[in-house]
């Protein structure tokens, strides 16, 4: 491995947050959760919480779509939903689920530089009631069109970047560790050896 290699990889692993984690529960298209690791990747997300409760577990995803992004990831598959989502709030002091409903806050309305979980549903029925029971809250992003709907993987890139906008002005792409030690550490492990394959 070069060294500019190398401090890149050290450059990529500083500016992981820990205290930002996606959620997608029974999404149905594998290309829709490559799309999603794609953008977790570019804005910092390590780790991805992939729960299916009424589709079969997932055994690969869409390689043109995850742009090889997959390797650089943590991904976490689930299929019960108390185990997922106790391990979502073991990281995570906040759980907000895209859901349309009375109480649902716009997304720029959302302090999103707290510890926090996205949950992002299925690509038609959305979150699941028993999903929604384990969140603090719910979110919309802002539409003035006839089609009050976005394609998941367009609406976690918008949401995501709002994260990253709000925990950019914060300080937490400082060049310092989000991560544990210990994870950090693994990871530049896993990574070099990623690399060298």
């Amino acid at each position: 491995m070069t060294p500019e290699r190398e401090a890149r990889i050290k450059h990529v692993l500083n500016h992981r947050q820990a205290g930002l984690v996606m959620v997608m529960e029974n999404v149905q298209d594998p290309h829709n959760i490559s799309a999603v690791m794609r953008t977790c990747d570019a804005v910092g997300v390590q780790d991805i919480f992939i729960l299916t409760t009424t589709l079969p577990r997932h055994k690969k995803f869409g390689k043109k779509s995850s742009s090889s992004a997959l390797g650089w990831l943590t991904i976490h598959q689930y299929t019960d939903v108390e185990a997922c989502m106790a391990a979502v709030k073991d990281r995570c002091s906040k759980v907000y689920a895209t859901h349309l409903g009375v109480a649902s806050q716009s997304l720029y309305d959302l302090d999103l530089t707290e510890n926090i979980a996205l949950v992002f549903g299925n690509e038609h029925a959305g979150v699941t009631e028993e999903c929604l029971a384990h969140c603090d809250g719910n979110f919309i992003i802002p539409q003035v069109g006839m089609v009050q709907s976005l394609n998941i993987s367009v609406a976690c890139a918008i949401t995501l970047y709002e994260a990253f906008r709000q925990k950019s002005l914060a300080g937490h792409y400082n060049g310092q560790t989000g991560l544990p030690q210990a994870q950090w550490n693994e990871l530049a492990q896993k990574w070099k050896l990623f690399d060298e394959q």
